[in-house]
């Protein structure tokens, strides 16, 4: 399973219309091939970021199936107005096993 990482500085002033356009475009996210989850957070300390994380099967699953998809445009004309900068986004494999606070 992949991790992709994207941190998303939106535009001041832009928080609902962001979180109301997010709500939107998560179920395309969600009907893509490959998909797993996601998650969206909003930073504590910088209430304009929010961090983005979504589980995808595979890599190709995301920069290919949802990047390269007719979707995506649909994704991108709904999200990346609010963005700046424009976010950076990095995927990541798990290394060892996932604890939870029972078993520690």
């Amino acid at each position: 399973m992949i991790l992709e990482k994207a941190t998303l500085d939106v535009i001041p002033g832009q928080r609902a219309e962001f979180e109301r356009a997010f709500a939107e475009a998560q179920t395309i996210i969600a009907a893509m091939p490959g998909y797993r989850e996601h998650q969206l957070h909003r930073c504590i300390e910088q209430p304009d970021r929010y961090l983005l994380l979504v589980w995808w099967s595979r890599l190709e699953d995301h920069t290919e199936g949802f990047r390269q998809s007719a979707e995506y445009q649909r994704w991108r004309t709904l999200l990346h107005k609010f963005y700046d900068p424009f976010p950076v986004v990095e995927h990541y494999n798990q290394v060892g096993e996932t604890l939870s606070g029972a078993q520690v």
